[in-house]
């Protein structure tokens, strides 16, 4: 009888453990820039910023300094998104896909409500350099403490070519604009247009 308790108590007791139900994983925080999930996300919204708002910059722009940081930013964070994927992939991550987040979003809109001409390079030349700040942050923050090697030293090797981006979007800042165009020349009077009298 004795043994009977025993393993009748040992049923229960087992049966208690496996009816409690599995907590849940912690969710992802996207916000901890620290931890791959979160600097993917914002790592690539910031990246796909740059190359929308660069081809913005090549339709509205006739600025040729504005319209070859375009060009230099569409080329360096075409290659800065693939190396991020390579390292994702290798280190077992899924990248996230090509998004912007609400703060991205919002500079695209602000850049297509600032019209074309001397108002968009003034406006796109601003989020340049305050985009430009904030990325360097980033990465520089992940490559000292972030949590996956292989995305650590992606992030380390973006910091140079940003550097180089922002040092371009400052120095066509501090530049004068360029004079306006001369008015057009006024035909010559033809000589019984002079007034003249024969």
């Amino acid at each position: 009888m004795r043994k009977l308790a025993i393993l009748l108590g040992g049923a229960i007791a087992l049966a208690a453990c496996s009816t409690r139900p599995v907590a849940p994983p912690a969710p992802i925080d996207m916000n901890n820039l620290l931890l791959a999930p979160g600097f993917l996300a914002h790592a690539g919204s910031a990246n796909n910023y740059e190359i929308q708002a660069a081809q913005l910059a090549l339709q509205a722009s006739a600025s040729p300094g504005v319209r070859n940081l375009a060009n230099v930013i569409i080329a360096d964070h075409t290659a800065l998104g693939q190396q991020v994927a390579a390292a994702a992939t290798s280190a077992g991550l899924t990248p996230p896909p090509p998004t912007l987040l609400p703060a991205e979003q919002s500079m695209i809109d602000q850049l297509r409500a600032s019209g074309t001409g001397p108002s968009f390079d003034m406006a796109y030349l601003q989020q340049q350099v305050m985009a430009h700040q904030q990325a360097i942050a980033m990465m520089q923050n992940y490559a000292a403490n972030g949590d996956v090697p292989a995305l650590r030293t992606v992030a380390s090797g973006a910091i140079p070519v940003m550097q180089k981006h922002l040092a371009m979007a400052q120095a066509l800042q501090a530049a004068p604009p360029p004079p306006p165009p001369p008015p057009p020349p006024m035909a010559a009077p033809t000589p019984g247009e002079r007034g003249e009298r024969g």
